[in-house]
């Protein structure tokens, strides 16, 4: 507990927009003119992950001079990625048929999070010159 806490103090903007994805990933959605975009919802997905993961190694590489790389990746890309997957395993069995859990929509988020994590390893390049 004490280390979500660290967390939520030391990444603020990435916290909220984690919140923000748990919210949005659980309301009912109003339907919209894009409804009929197709694959809308994966490209929303995709978006929502890279944004928020690139939050995460942005506000990392504020936080520390030298990557660790195994938590840095743990941090902004492994634990987005299986948020992701519980996401989906929770829209398909807890909301009553409300939503539901899709496989593309797992590979959507964790698309978004391996974008991130190629700009990270980037950025992180680009510093370290």
């Amino acid at each position: 507990m004490r280390y979500i806490f660290h967390l939520v103090i030391h990444y603020p903007f990435s916290s909220f927009l984690i919140a923000v994805i748990w919210y949005l990933c659980f309301f009912t959605p109003p339907h919209t003119r894009l409804d009929h975009v197709a694959f809308i919802d994966k490209w929303t997905h995709t978006a929502m992950y890279l944004l928020t993961c690139s939050v995460i190694w942005e506000e990392y590489f504020r936080r520390h001079r030298r990557v660790e790389w195994r938590k840095a990746v743990l941090l902004a890309w492994a634990a987005p990625a299986l948020m992701g997957g519980l996401i989906e395993l929770l829209q398909a069995t807890c909301t009553g048929g409300r939503r539901s859990g899709e496989w593309l929509d797992f590979a959507a988020n964790a698309t978004g999070a391996t974008l991130a994590l190629v700009i990270g390893i980037l950025r992180a390049r680009s510093r370290a010159r």
